[in-house]
């Protein structure tokens, strides 16, 4: 009896990306058919058989569609027949239990126009927003402590001559 693997998907509207998780995997066997059936098979590092047969939701390129089979994952981009947004990864509705979104790859439909995946070629570091910086913060703090400063010198002056004016409004001289 096989077992799948945990598998992770998200799609452009010009590809889909599989992300299958078997670590050590062994005896790989990917095919792809145009009409979107994809099927896999290898064994686990304990010589156990895993599978995945899957009828995808529309056909697709196999000519411009790639795989690369890597230590822990074996990952295959999927060229659509059309660029078009599926509403699903397979024909067949319902859940798959090994079958999860891949949040680190997934993109929303308003998202690609945008160019939302690289924050629209935005350089942060442009951007004099504040920060942690040592420097900076130390002389915040000087000119802080020097206004609060001034504020009590002009306060002090402004009492002092508070108590001047009732001396003088009494008519009391001065030596």
């Amino acid at each position: 009896m096989s077992r799948h693997p945990s598998t992770k998907w998200a799609q452009r509207s010009d590809k889909v990306y599989l992300t299958i998780e078997l670590p050590d995997a062994k005896d790989v066997k990917l095919n792809l058919k145009p009409e979107g059936h994809f099927n896999f098979a290898a064994k686990g590092v304990d010589d156990l058989p895993y599978e995945l047969d899957l009828e995808l939701f529309d056909a697709v390129n196999v000519e411009e569609s790639k795989a690369a089979v890597l230590p822990r994952t074996i990952c295959y981009l999927i060229k659509k027949a059309e660029n078009k947004w599926w509403p699903r990864l397979l024909k067949n509705e319902g859940k798959l239990v090994f079958l999860k979104v891949d949040w680190d790859k997934w993109q929303d439909e308003d998202e690609e126009d945008i160019g939302l995946d690289d924050f629209g070629g935005m350089d942060f570091s442009k951007l004099d927003m504040g920060g942690a910086d040592d420097d900076d913060m130390e002389d915040d703090e000087e000119d802080v402590i020097e206004s609060a400063d001034k504020d009590v010198e002009g306060s002090a002056a402004v009492e002092s001559k508070a108590e001047e004016t009732p001396a003088a409004a009494a008519g009391e001289a001065k030596p």
